[in-house]
């Protein structure tokens, strides 16, 4: 691989979880967001907490990815890989921690190597099978020297992965020591994460003094925080009040990104172990409908695959509505439908929904799709409790279908998400889909370096998603955010992974 291309920063800043109303000061910005994370020093390593301190400015990472989902050098200054499993990163220049110390290469292999010990703060077992590591070294104080166990050709984008947030050693002063525009101060757990400026960041002053990121879990309550002042910026705010809500003063965002609404299917266990009902499930989701009800006109492509058409990696694959293929495919499992009611071995087949609140197009999406359900006469339930709980319960085989909303390609690469929801030992696999072929194609994508080869070995992979109904995609969303008017220097990321920069302020 040649030299990278040297690209300008984009920085970032958050958002999290709300306690009590919060009045914005002079010099300050209030976030509302749906999830802050229960520690009180989230180390940005561990489980997903990078994309806290990645949006608020508090870290950064060796690679970025900009607006277009381009991959650029970012702490690092240039990448090249000089041996199949090989890779030389080399750091830039005067790069320094919020504690003043310098950014070496000795100093990223000590920030990386805590993420394989078990039990450790910043254990991350999901990045370390990213990464597939054999072994770090440095050649010198500015190049660090990377070992792959085998060749991977996402490794330069897994780089930009939020979780690989580089930190010199913690203090009671700096207890995350990050090298963002925005010094991390203190964390209410479920409540609160507060920022301030880093006044000597190296692309300059930013624009306020102060940024609090506060989680309000509902989101019709954080809209009616952001009319009383209580908040400057809700991130994701409701679809339905969008148009309303930025007809007025406010200022409305609202850009396409790759966050896909899906459903991963109890493949186990229960009706949707059967691929001919998961499919049925599939053809009667009505997918234009779904988005024309839920998203309100400001933003939605209904998917019949898990990256948005016309983008990178989406392979060809339309989103197809047919109850009477749905009801075929029923009756070709074997079920009988008697009285309007589809019958499986002498019983009612029943479908149970669970999902979570934080998004507010989930719920009604959940429930949209038990009505198409009962359209064609599968009876279904809807139960809307937190992620973890729903993610229990597909795992635990006591519900058949789990509605989440991801971003399908959070490192610009197709492969990490995929393996995690749908390989065989996936991290996030919760359904327990098991496929020999998808498992070899995803290692296969790995493997090949030509990008040609690895389209035509996604876009297989893609082919066989949608003929088993591995997961069944709904729509690909925009994201809608709502700020007080003034706010400038700032757009939404298609990864969502990054908000505001070092130049983002408010227009006095």
């Amino acid at each position: 691989m040649s030299l990278m291309s040297r690209l300008a920063f984009a920085g970032v800043l958050a958002v999290g979880a709300f306690a009590a109303p919060v009045v914005a000061q002079e010099g300050s910005l209030t976030i509302s967001v749906g999830f802050i994370s229960e520690s009180e020093i989230p180390d940005p390593r561990a489980s997903y907490n990078g994309w806290m301190s990645n949006q608020t400015g508090v870290t950064e990472t060796l690679m970025g990815l900009d607006y277009d989902m381009k991959l650029y050098p970012r702490l690092a200054e240039a990448i090249e890989q000089s041996a199949p499993t090989t890779w030389r990163v080399t750091l830039r220049e005067g790069v320094t921690f919020h504690d003043g110390s310098a950014l070496t290469a000795q100093a990223v292999i000590d920030s990386i190597s805590p993420m394989s010990e078990e039990g450790h703060p910043a254990s991350n077992a999901r990045i370390v099978k990213l990464l597939d590591l054999a072994g770090m070294s440095t050649d010198g104080d500015r190049v660090v020297v990377f070992e792959t166990n085998s060749p991977n050709a996402a490794f330069p984008w897994s780089l930009s992965e939020p979780g690989l947030a580089i930190l010199g050693a913690p203090s009671d002063a700096f207890p995350i020591n990050g090298t963002g525009p925005y010094i991390f101060r203190d964390a209410v757990p479920n409540q609160e994460y507060r920022v301030e400026a880093n006044s000597d960041y190296r692309l300059g002053v930013p624009g306020f003094e102060e940024v609090r990121v506060v989680g309000i879990a509902n989101p019709s309550s954080a809209a009616l925080a952001f009319e009383a002042g209580e908040v400057d910026m809700v991130i994701n705010y409701p679809e339905a009040d969008f148009a309303r809500i930025s007809a007025g003063e406010a200022q409305g965002f609202s850009a396409p990104t790759s966050r896909l609404y899906f459903y991963t299917v109890n493949a186990a266990s229960g009706p949707m172990s059967n691929p001919l009902i998961r499919k049925a499930v599939s053809f009667a989701i009505d997918r234009n409908g779904v988005v024309d009800a839920v998203l309100s006109g400001v933003g939605g492509v209904a998917a019949g695959t898990v990256f948005p058409a016309g983008k990178n990696w989406a392979a060809d694959i339309a989103a197809e509505y047919d109850p009477a293929k749905a009801e075929a495919l029923l009756a070709e499992a074997g079920a009988v439908k008697t009285g309007g009611q589809w019958m499986l071995d002498g019983a009612p087949l029943e479908i149970d929904i669970v999902t979570y609140s934080s998004r507010a197009a989930l719920s009604p999406t959940a429930e949209i799709t038990q009505a198409f359900l009962s359209a064609i006469g599968i009876k279904a339930s809807v139960k809307v409790g937190e992620w973890g709980a729903s993610n229990d319960q597909i795992a635990a085989g006591e519900a058949d279908l789990f509605l989440q909303a991801w971003v399908a390609t959070p490192q610009g690469d197709p492969g990490s998400v995929l393996e995690a929801l749908l390989k065989s030992d996936g991290g996030s696999n919760s359904g327990r889909y098991a496929n020999a072929e998808l498992d070899k194609l995803l290692e296969a994508g790995r493997l090949t370096f030509d990008q040609d080869k690895r389209e035509a070995i996604y876009d297989d992979v893609q082919q066989i998603i949608a003929a088993d109904a591995a997961l069944i995609p709904v729509f690909h969303v925009s994201q809608v955010n709502v700020a007080k008017a003034g706010l400038t220097g700032y757009q939404v990321h298609p990864t969502e992974t990054y908000w505001l920069t070092h130049e983002t302020k408010l227009a006095e």
